[in-house]
Formats: structure tokens, C-alpha cells, sequence
């Protein structure tokens, strides 16, 4: 497998995805980082990093029906893909490496 090189909010994006429950569209997604991390998330930030994950194949999307709520317009919804799970799955082993790798003696100071 390739190395996964992601951005702090492509991964961030990816996550939440991944905890929501199908389907996840981009204004769920956005309250969600906000709900998580406690940091407001732009909605045209979140639909581009949402655009680049798809175009990298690490989510799928489709578009729901039209609703009157929306005005007749329709949602894209998004869904993990297999090659984005292993992403999420690669750069959790990277950061539990370095985690591993912090000495001791500095986890100590900082308790």
C-alpha cells in the first residue's frame, strides 16, 4: 500500500464521516467537526476537503431525491470507501508510533 498523506482537516473530514451514520451529507458533517473539536468549520471548506477525498477514492458519494426544504435542491451524500478506511487505519499507526517514541521522562513532566 501507498503512503496516505493527509491534511489535518482532510482528516478531520474523513473521521467524521466515518462516525456518522449513513448517509452523511456536508451540513451534518460541519456541525459534526464543530460538535467534536469544538472549532467552527467553514461549510465550502468542508464540501471542497469533501470533494478532494472523493477525487482521492476515499469516499463515495450520491445524491439524494430533491426536497421541498431545500427548495427542490438535492444533497450529495458521502460514505466511507475501503481505501478510506485504511487511510484512517495507516494514520493511526503512524501517530500511535510517534506517541510510543515521546520518552518517558517527558510524559512524566507533563502529568
Amino acid at each position: 500500500m501507498t503512503r496516505t498523506y493527509l491534511g489535518e482537516f482532510e482528516e478531520l473530514v474523513l473521521l467524521t464521516v466515518a462516525i456518522l451514520p449513513e448517509p452523511a451529507y456536508g451540513a451534518t458533517i460541519t456541525l459534526e467537526i464543530e460538535k467534536q473539536t469544538g472549532r467552527s468549520a467553514d461549510f465550502s471548506t468542508v464540501h471542497t476537503t469533501l470533494k478532494r477525498l472523493e477525487e482521492k477514492g476515499f469516499l463515495s458519494s450520491v445524491m439524494g431525491g430533491a426536497t421541498a426544504q431545500r427548495g427542490g435542491r438535492r444533497k450529495r451524500f458521502f460514505a466511507l470507501t475501503v481505501a478510506g478506511y485504511q487511510a484512517m487505519e495507516q494514520i493511526q499507526k503512524v501517530r500511535e508510533r510517534y506517541w510510543s517514541l515521546i520518552p518517558k521522562i517527558i510524559q512524566l513532566k507533563n502529568t
